[in-house]
């Protein structure tokens, strides 16, 4: 059994990227040495748009990682770098990611947005392109053995 967590983030100015850029390989690091990771991988996609996508042993886990180190000091300048995010959870009975297509099934069916100082267009339509494949792609791996 796995909890997935799917993130859509677009940085709205590219003066915005570079910054958001390292606070994400911070997170992503901080992730792999978070008790209960299981994997994720991180996706760049056109117009400075960003997926996420990691499995945990249990939501538990998620928000150990969530609320604390570099996640936590990062989320709050998302509400300005950002003009469109979207999250969504589920459970699943195996522990492998699923493919994008599927993240993106989920987002459109349950996710959520969250808020932006400066939403967009699509931010207010509810609008979620789907990931496409791309060169700037990374995969996470537990540094960390779990206990359960």
């Amino acid at each position: 059994m796995a909890l997935i967590s799917v993130t859509r983030l677009r940085v709205r100015s590219f003066g915005y990227v570079l910054q958001f850029v390292w606070e994400a390989l911070k997170s992503a690091r901080q992730a792999e040495h978070s008790s209960g990771f299981l994997g994720g991988r991180l996706l760049r996609n056109p117009e400075n748009a960003f997926w996420t996508l990691t499995a945990w042993e249990d939501e538990k886990a998620m928000n150990a990682y969530r609320s604390g180190g570099a996640h936590r000091r990062v989320m709050p300048k998302l509400l300005i770098w950002c003009d469109e995010v979207t999250v969504v959870h589920w459970n699943q009975e195996f522990s492998e990611l699923p493919s994008w297509q599927e993240a993106h099934r989920h987002m459109l069916k349950e996710g959520k947005l969250s808020k932006v100082n400066h939403p967009s267009a699509a931010q207010v339509a509810n609008h979620i392109p789907v990931p496409e494949p791309s060169r700037i792609e990374r995969t996470l791996r537990p540094m960390i053995r779990s206990l359960g």
